[in-house]
């Protein structure tokens, strides 16, 4: 296999490569910011994906959900909340989420300062991600109100995302 080709930080041929999160592309609304390290086109990762979530303080990672596949995060900077099959438990630097297939959650930054998560997920079953109504994440901005309310509408909520720089925290 040969080394891929990366254009802006993001791989688009397929093969092996080495990216500075820094130098990746990182996604940005008023949700979030995010770097996911799957490529493009031939380069897609398949198997897995991974990225780094940076949050504000009150801003959720997703909206609660749950996937055909596993999910792992660690938290490696901030303090979050972790709301899992409707539990909320506090989470902070160095701790490590596992999801099993279909266990709903969310993580939204909690205390004064932001959050950085890296997330880790087993690709499964394309589209495979559903939103239960759950109240706790409702309450936090981080779930579908109701059953005629879209995942996709409360997403749009915070804006289009557009290309931009690293945080500043590295």
């Amino acid at each position: 296999m040969s080394e891929a080709r990366l254009e802006s930080g993001v791989p688009t041929t397929a093969g092996w490569f080495v990216v500075n999160a820094r130098d990746a592309r990182w996604l940005h609304n008023d949700m979030r910011a995010v770097c996911r390290f799957g490529g493009e086109g031939e380069a897609h990762f398949d198997d897995l994906g991974i990225a780094l979530y940076w949050l504000e303080p009150g801003q959720p990672m997703s909206l609660y959900h749950h996937e055909a596949g596993q999910e792992d995060f660690l938290v490696l900077r901030g303090e979050c909340i972790l709301i899992i099959e409707g539990n909320e438990r506090a989470i902070k630097a160095w701790d490590f989420v596992h999801c099993p297939p279909r266990t709903p959650h969310a993580i939204i930054a909690a205390g004064s300062e932001p959050a950085l998560v890296l997330a880790v997920g087993a690709r499964k079953e394309k589209g495979s991600a559903r939103y239960p109504i759950e109240a706790a994440a409702v309450l936090r901005n981080a779930g579908v109100p109701d059953a005629t309310t879209s995942p996709m509408d409360v997403y749009a909520r915070f804006g289009e995302a557009h290309p931009g720089s690293a945080p500043d925290i590295f």
